[in-house]
């Protein structure tokens, strides 16, 4: 067993379709099988269950993961020590966001802090919020921008700011001329959402409860501004930030009274973890910029 197996491993094991593995390894398909098929024969039972085209980790393979996937990061983790000390100056910094924060935030993060290290880049990766904190637990990225969500993966996280959460609805809805309302009058409302993994989505859940209501979701959506076209053609109402282009929708953007509608957000790291002086610089100036230096 060699790094490049143990490397070959964990892609199928995330991805879990090996044509696709393959593609992400640039290598063969037929090479990476023959690479899983060397390691099972070593370990010496099969690591995946295989039904058609499919292939899904069982729980040999599981524990296999668990027990490896830190070897690698070390590997990693002291090969980016060396070259921080070799150049402190430059490196690749990883960082996961979701796709509201990405919209705005960090194209002005990242050109603001390239002004002073110009020789650093970026590699980025959108996703939702509880996918994020699974790929930073398994050390894809350096740092996520996201908002809280409440996980089992123990991750460090530093708020930065908090938003207001609006009722969205059509301009034609008996609600669309109020200032404001209590979250409880769109109970009998058809609600939009966004899907499960998303913090928002975790938030207005918790909200509803408090409301005491259960309005039924009609539409789970990816992002925001799908959400808003659902609103806007009627068919729903939703609790959302008030993103960058949402006043180009025919919408109301109520406030609420009670209860108090506001979701956090911050940067998140898992603590233990070695991190690149560049990555470290970048998460200070990010935590700098939010807290007035």
């Amino acid at each position: 067993m060699d790094l490049q197996q143990l490397k070959y491993f964990q892609t199928v094991a995330r991805i879990e379709h090996m044509t696709h593995a393959a593609e992400k390894l640039n290598i063969s398909q037929p090479a990476l099988s023959k690479s899983i098929a060397q390691l099972e024969e070593e370990v010496g039972v099969p690591l995946f269950d295989r039904k058609g085209r499919s292939i899904k980790l069982n729980r040999f393979g599981e524990l296999f993961l668990k027990r490896t996937m830190p070897i690698n990061k070390m590997y990693e983790d002291v090969k980016q020590e060396i070259t921080d000390i070799i150049t402190p100056d430059y490196g690749v910094i990883t960082v996961g966001f979701t796709h509201t924060v990405g919209m705005q935030l960090i194209p002005r993060l990242v050109r603001m802090f390239r002004r002073k290290y110009p020789n650093v880049q970026f590699e980025f990766t959108q996703n939702n919020s509880l996918h994020l904190l699974q790929q930073l637990e398994a050390g894809e990225f350096d740092l996520c921008l996201v908002p809280y969500v409440e996980t089992d993966i123990s991750f460090e996280w530093v708020e930065l700011w908090s938003e207001e959460l609006f009722v969205i609805v059509p301009k034609d809805h008996r609600l669309a001329d109020r200032d404001q309302i209590h979250l409880s009058e769109i109970g009998d409302d058809p609600f939009v959402s966004l899907k499960e993994g998303n913090s928002l989505r975790q938030i207005n859940d918790q909200l509803l409860e408090l409301a005491n209501i259960s309005p039924e979701v009609v539409f789970e959506g990816e992002e925001f501004h799908t959400l808003a076209g659902f609103v806007e053609a009627g068919l729903g109402v939703a609790l959302l930030p008030n993103i960058r282009g949402l006043n180009e929708y025919h919408l109301s953007t109520i406030r609420v009274s009670e209860p108090i509608c506001r979701r956090k957000l911050g940067i998140g790291y898992m603590k233990k973890r070695y991190m690149s002086h560049a990555a470290q610089t970048f998460q200070d100036f990010v935590v700098g910029e939010f807290r007035g230096k």
